[in-house]
């Protein structure tokens, strides 16, 4: 977390509440600066976006004006558990034929045929 951050937040935000994940959002004190009120997240370990509920996800966006309450944070039976982005990682998906999976790729089987304009 950058020291610049905590330290803003700590001057002039406002905790409005944290999610599952321990991310913590906040809000500008003041109130509305050119009639929109300034909100942000303090994540909790690594920087990661897509950890952001949708619930909060809303409210950081200024599409609710109020966090979404509790039974909206419920997870519903057709929802999947969160998977963290894993794009630049080790364990990011590499398809057969990558070059950090050995760089060999199957061979053309011959059953393309090249479109040529009559």
């Amino acid at each position: 977390m950058d020291i610049g951050t905590l330290l803003h937040t700590w001057l002039f935000g406002k905790l409005v509440g944290t999610d599952e994940f321990g991310n913590r959002y906040y809000k500008q004190k003041g109130g509305a600066l050119y009639g929109r009120e300034r909100r942000w997240v303090l994540y909790k370990g690594r920087k990661e976006a897509s950890n952001v509920p949708s619930e909060w996800h809303a409210w950081l966006h200024h599409t609710t004006a109020e966090p979404l309450t509790e039974v909206a944070t419920q997870a519903r039976p057709w929802q999947k558990e969160h998977v963290p982005n894993l794009t630049g990682t080790v364990a990011a998906y590499r398809p057969a034929g990558h070059e950090f999976k050995g760089g060999a790729r199957a061979h053309a089987t011959g059953d393309y045929q090249a479109w040529t304009p009559e």
